[in-house]
C-alpha cells in the first residue's frame, strides 16, 4: 500500500518549486502566459505564506500554498497535483490539511482563484465546499479569473 504524506516546506524547497514548474506548464497550456498569477519567490513577503509538498512513497505529487490577505483571511496558492496521481484523493487530502493550518492561524476564510479551463479545479473546490465569490486583489479586473471561497469552521 502506498504511504501519502504531506509536509510543511520552506519557499526556497526543491520539491516545490519542482512541482510549481509543473504547473506552470500546465497552466500555459490552459491560458496566455498574461493570465497566469505566480508567486514572485523573490519578494519578502512570500517567507509569510504556508507551503506544502505531498509525497506518494517519498515521490513529490502535490502541492499547495496560502497567502494572508489579512488577520483573517487567506489565498489559496499554487495547489497542484500532478496529472499522473489525480483521482485519488491527494487534492482533498492536501486542501484539507492546509485548511487546518490556516485555522491554527486563526484563518476564519480562505479565497482562491481558478479559471474556466480548469474544470477539474472547480469541481474539487465547490465539492469541498467552496462557493463562488466576487472576484477579489490583483483579479478584480481580469473576466476570466473565477473566484470561490469557505468560511472555516472552528475546532473545539
Amino acid at each position: 500500500m502506498s504511504k501519502l504524506t504531506i509536509v510543511k516546506v520552506k519557499s526556497d524547497h526543491a520539491d516545490l518549486h519542482e512541482l510549481i514548474q509543473r504547473l506552470d506548464k500546465d497552466l500555459l497550456e490552459r491560458y496566455p502566459a498574461d493570465e497566469i498569477y505566480l508567486v514572485d519567490f523573490s519578494n519578502p513577503k512570500v517567507k509569510e505564506m504556508i507551503f506544502a509538498v505531498v509525497y506518494l512513497d517519498a515521490e513529490p505529487v502535490a502541492c499547495g500554498g496560502l497567502r494572508p490577505i489579512d488577520a483573517e483571511e487567506m489565498e489559496l496558492k499554487r495547489f497542484y497535483v500532478d496529472s499522473s496521481y489525480r483521482r485519488q484523493g491527494i487534492a482533498v487530502s492536501l486542501l484539507a490539511f492546509l485548511e487546518g493550518e490556516a485555522r491554527k492561524r486563526g484563518t476564519v476564510r480562505i479565497k482562491l482563484e481558478t479559471g474556466a479551463a480548469q474544470p477539474e479545479a472547480i469541481a474539487l473546490y465547490t465539492k469541498q465546499g467552496y462557493e463562488p465569490i466576487e472576484r477579489f486583489g490583483e483579479y478584480e479586473e481580469d473576466e476570466n479569473s473565477l473566484c470561490y471561497g469557505k468560511n472555516l469552521t472552528v475546532s473545539l
